[in-house]
């Protein structure tokens, strides 16, 4: 799965919808099937031997890769550009696995203050007991990561753009320093998607998504994915076969089906955000707004040109601390309580009291988490209707 030529490569469109999937398919089947077995049966002691040998390309067990999850894996790879993918059953098990995979007793990984929570724990937490240190810096400051480069470090971790702050990061700075120093630079673009930005192009290594967020879309499914070099996620994907973390056959369906609308379903993400985001920033009661696509986002110019749009996450803070925001999350009656993103249901969070709810006041303020701050996940509904419950529940927060 080379990547291909930008001038012969069809459109994202066309590539969501026929990517990955053969023209020709079991029992003329128009739609790949779902190959819902544990094991795969050999021939004769020839077909073992042929791929043993690598004379043939098959399967073996189903921990190791199945056809329905390879369709997925092929046609997520021509969505980012990337020569190689590896599926997850969910994206955390996609970052320790790579990050296992990757660094070795007495090196050093690099990573930035905000990531997603998990993902802090495991790397501050985890990493440490398998003799593997981890230095934070905080995002955005290039010359602190390079500062803490030293001759230990493999590998930096990032995402772009940030959750909840949505602060979007310099990709070719970034590969700049990674490239100097000869180490991996791994990111996470979940809420980018490869509709809105392609890391790979800037000169990133690695890319990871939750697909449980917009590659799927529709909130029924748990899947993480790796893209990248053939080199690197063919690592990666031997320690997955011994570690496990399979994604199952019925799972795969599910992502594949979602990504034969993905760019329609990010057409209108991107579309109802920017007026979701517009609308709060000029609303009395709200404080703050973060959303890239706002002329007052600090990176607002950068996110212009290295994204193609900027997405459904709108944060932002409303006034009145905790009180308002408790009322104003209670009034709400088209918009739901949860703690997810990229689905077509617009969803909102309160990531003091979801996310960050084990963690003293004093923890969370520490990591920029205020008690007044919302993250909303826009969906696909008609943006008037969106609007109209914020504008209802605004009024008496």
């Amino acid at each position: 799965m080379k990547k291909r030529n930008k001038k012969d490569s069809p459109g994202i469109f066309t590539r969501a919808v026929h990517s990955g999937e053969g023209r020709r398919k079991y029992a003329d089947s128009l739609i790949t099937p779902i190959v819902q077995t544990s094991t795969f049966v050999f021939h004769d002691t020839k077909d073992i031997h042929d791929y043993t040998s690598k004379k043939k390309v098959r399967f073996e067990y189903g921990r190791y890769g199945n056809p329905t999850q390879r369709a997925v894996e092929m046609k997520l790879a021509e969505l980012e550009g990337a020569e190689d993918c590896q599926l997850f059953s969910s994206g955390m098990i996609a970052i320790t696995t790579t990050l296992l995979a990757l660094l070795s007793k007495g090196q050093q990984i690099i990573i930035t203050n905000d990531l997603y929570k998990k993902t802090l724990q495991f790397c501050k937490d985890e990493l440490p007991r398998f003799g593997i240190s981890c230095s934070i810096v905080r995002v955005g400051d290039y010359q602190e990561l390079e500062e803490t480069i030293n001759d230990r470090t493999t590998l930096i971790f990032t995402e772009s753009p940030t959750n909840p702050y949505l602060y979007v990061l310099d990709l070719k700075k970034l590969a700049l320093i990674s490239g100097k120093a000869g180490i991996i630079l791994l990111l996470d673009s979940t809420l980018a998607t490869p509709f809105n930005q392609r890391p790979l192009e800037f000169g990133v290594d690695l890319v990871i998504h939750s697909a449980t967020k917009y590659l799927g879309g529709h909130n029924d499914i748990l899947a993480g994915v790796v893209l990248g070099s053939e080199k690197l996620i063919s690592k990666i994907r031997e320690l997955h076969k011994t570690l496990g973390g399979m994604i199952d056959p019925q799972c795969c369906y599910l992502l594949l089906r979602g990504l034969k609308t993905f760019p329609l379903r990010m057409e209108r993400h991107n579309r109802n955000g920017e007026q979701v985001a517009a609308f709060l920033e000029n609303h009395a009661k709200v404080k703050r707004v973060y959303y890239p696509g706002l002329k007052t986002h600090p990176q607002h110019r950068l996110a212009k040109e290295q994204m193609d749009g900027f997405g459904g996450v709108v944060s932002f803070e409303i006034k009145g601390g905790l009180r308002a925001a408790n009322r104003f999350l209670n009034r709400l009656r088209l918009c739901y309580i949860a703690p997810s993103f990229g689905g077509v249901e617009t969803l909102i969070v309160h990531p003091a009291s979801v996310t960050y709810y084990d963690l003293s006041r004093r923890e969370r303020l520490e990591m920029g988490i205020k008690d007044e701050l919302l993250r909303l996940a826009v969906g696909i509904e008609d943006p008037e209707d969106i609007i109209s419950d914020l504008k209802q529940a605004l009024e008496v927060s």
